[in-house]
């Protein structure tokens, strides 16, 4: 018995001593792990406060340019993104500019979105895009959207709804899982218009309960296209459903008059860059002008 136990004891030994070993080593796996999630960690950050900078010296560099008055949001891509500032070179841009300022009759002006999708961009400096750089892309898509409300003001209706009914049959439509609906034909505006020619000296809006001439307000379905490189819209008849609408009794000899409310052929809109407008849709309850290059070089103050 006791020499039994004599034995044990050095083995019980080396036992923990192994336990003890093993569990050191454990132990600097696992510092070594957590050191390299921080050092990750750390990386991601100082990139996305590089890609931030970058942005926001876009930002300013675009904010030259006459057209804008607030702050454009700037997207920059590629990662990691200091890697592709050293060379000057992204995989894409993307430019949200929000308040432009567009030509319309209303004493209250009229404002739209502008943006535009760079593709594949060089620039002189990675770090901080200046004003007068030369930026290199491989692509321009450039748009402008009008709200309901700033096309209302351009058409002289100032209660404007826009919607974009979902394709007949398509069970679902118009869900989240749809995205948002486009269309640039069918499209449903409602508002309040004029039954026949206003006062000369009125200047109160037909929606306005002061307005001195008889008024309806209508659904109706309109066309949305590019004319001369300009927006038009051409209502083509009196909508009737399914969507929510709304339904008025328009006399056969006053129903031109009042599609005719809905229809023209808007002034010339900014683009970015001046990139010709070519298509023409809504978006939801927006309306959209767009069109696209190939190959080009532009300059943030010329946006």
């Amino acid at each position: 018995m006791w020499r039994s136990a004599v034995n044990k004891a050095p083995e019980e030994r080396r036992q923990h001593a192994s336990n003890r070993t093993h569990r050191r080593a454990r132990r600097w796996v696992g510092v070594g792990a957590l050191g390299l999630v921080v050092a990750i960690g750390v990386a991601l950050l100082a990139d996305t406060f590089v890609a931030m900078r970058a942005e926001h010296s876009f930002s300013r560099a675009l904010l030259t340019s006459p057209r804008l008055t607030f702050d454009p949001e700037v997207t920059i891509s590629g990662f990691p993104f200091v890697g592709h500032a050293r060379t000057g070179e992204f995989t894409g841009v993307v430019i949200t500019a929000r308040g432009v300022g567009v030509g319309c009759p209303s004493t209250d002006g009229c404002r739209a979105e502008m943006g535009a999708t760079l593709g594949a961009t060089t620039v002189p400096d990675g770090f901080r895009i200046e004003e007068s750089d030369i930026v290199h892309t491989a692509s321009v898509d450039g748009y402008v959207r009008l709200d309901s409300v700033n096309l209302g003001r351009m058409l002289g209706i100032t209660d404007l709804t826009v919607n974009t009914p979902a394709p007949a049959g398509r069970a679902g439509a118009g869900g989240p899982g749809d995205g948002l609906l486009r269309r640039s034909s069918g499209v449903l505006l409602t508002g309040t218009v004029p039954l026949s020619a206003p006062p000369p000296d009125s200047d109160v809006p037909p929606s306005a309960s002061a307005y001195p001439g008889p008024v309806v307000k209508v659904s109706v379905v309109v066309d949305l296209s590019v004319v001369d490189g300009r927006l038009h819209l051409e209502a083509t008849d009196f909508y009737r459903g399914p969507e929510e609408h709304v339904e008025a009794d328009v006399a056969d000899d006053q129903r031109d008059h009042v599609l005719s409310e809905f229809t023209a052929t808007l002034p010339p809109m900014p683009m970015p860059w001046g990139t010709a407008p070519t298509r023409a849709h809504s978006e939801g309850s927006d309306v959209v002008l767009a069109g696209d290059s190939g190959s080009r070089d532009v300059r943030p103050a010329d946006f």
